[in-house]
């Protein structure tokens, strides 16, 4: 039962299909500085069911929903400067990113927010500290929590600074397997038919998975990343065209959390090719007809790539393509006769 909630969870461990989801939703659980998980798909895919799901596997199981219409105070908390001036103490009153600490902070439709608020939520979210400043006054606290952002992509995209800033991409779509369409139906009904019940077939499981998150966090010091590792990255990161190194990082990170996961002595190459898709989904920029040739330049980069004039050149214009005119050849005429 999640804490922060007297409605009965779905079972983490009774979600059907979803590996990709699931897989991510545990990597940013075990190592929350990845910078959580954007999670993009229609309707009805049971996003929220396995955010709730997850919460309930952490220490404290808390589940915090960042509403659309949050005010920035809202989400980072205020602080008391009339009682600062007269008493001296500052007054912290806690605001969705202290309540969601050791938790899961869910944000639906993540790119309806306000950009300043979204940047500012993954800020948080990367560094695991939030820091409130006011009129020369600063209060900080840890702000630890897996951040889960999920969007339909038919009502807008996020800027491309923003969803590289998202750790793990994850896209849902509709089932059409009959067979996986009929099972997840089956469990959800069973739910809802008597909750106590069903979670209670898989309580072992649940218990197991706990254990296995908390093992993994405490494993993830000791893995250290070799040379096939760091190279097997930099290859995935570069045929991807990423901008910057951000992927390179995250990468790193996730495939040390999923090594960590299984328990496994060391990181592998094969758990670098495992999450390499979910870093990569939201910033890859080579062509997805499968030629793998790389994108054409966008257009500013086309014009950053002109000579570029001395500083003298005052008013300088760089050169444009100018529209020709075919000319029709005229031939001459003849001489005349004497």
């Amino acid at each position: 039962m999640n804490a922060s909630s007297s409605q009965p969870v779905f079972p983490f461990s009774a979600l059907v299909g979803q590996d990709a989801l699931r897989q991510a939703l545990l990597l940013a659980a075990i190592d929350p500085a990845l910078g959580g998980v954007l999670v993009s798909g229609p309707r009805g895919t049971a996003k929220s069911t396995a955010a709730r799901a997850l919460a309930e596997l952490l220490h404290e199981g808390r589940f915090v929903t960042l509403p659309l219409g949050a005010s920035e105070e809202q989400l980072v908390g205020t602080l008391d400067i009339q009682g600062a001036l007269r008493d001296g103490n500052v007054t912290f009153s806690p605001g969705l990113l202290a309540k969601a600490h050791r938790g899961v902070l869910y944000v639906d439709e993540v790119n309806l927010l306000p950009n300043p608020l979204v940047d500012q939520l993954l800020d948080v979210a990367a560094s695991g500290v939030n820091i409130v400043e006011r009129d020369g006054i600063s209060h900080r606290h840890d702000a630890r929590f897996v951040l889960i952002g999920t969007m339909n992509p038919e009502e807008g995209e996020l800027r491309p600074q923003l969803l590289d800033r998202f750790g793990l991409a994850v896209d849902m779509s509709n089932v059409f397997d009959a067979d996986v369409r009929q099972r997840i139906v089956k469990a959800r009904l069973a739910f809802d038919e008597d909750a106590e019940s069903f979670r209670a077939q898989y309580d072992a499981e649940q218990s197991a998975l706990e254990q296995r998150l908390h093992a993994a966090r405490a494993l993830l010091a000791s893995l250290d990343f070799h040379e096939a590792i760091h190279a097997r990255v930099s290859e995935l990161c570069i045929a991807a065209h990423v901008d910057g190194l951000r992927a390179d990082l995250v990468m790193l990170r996730a495939a040390r959390a999923l090594a960590a996961l299984e328990n496994a002595a060391r990181i592998e190459v094969e758990h670098v090719d495992r999450v390499a898709d979910a870093v990569l989904r939201h910033r890859r920029r080579e062509k997805e007809d499968g030629t793998g040739q790389a994108p054409a330049p966008h257009e500013s980069t086309r014009r950053e790539e002109q000579p570029k004039p001395n500083e003298s050149d005052w008013g300088y214009l760089p050169p444009e393509p100018v529209g020709t005119t075919k000319i029709k050849q005229v031939r001459p005429l003849a001489a005349k006769k004497a």
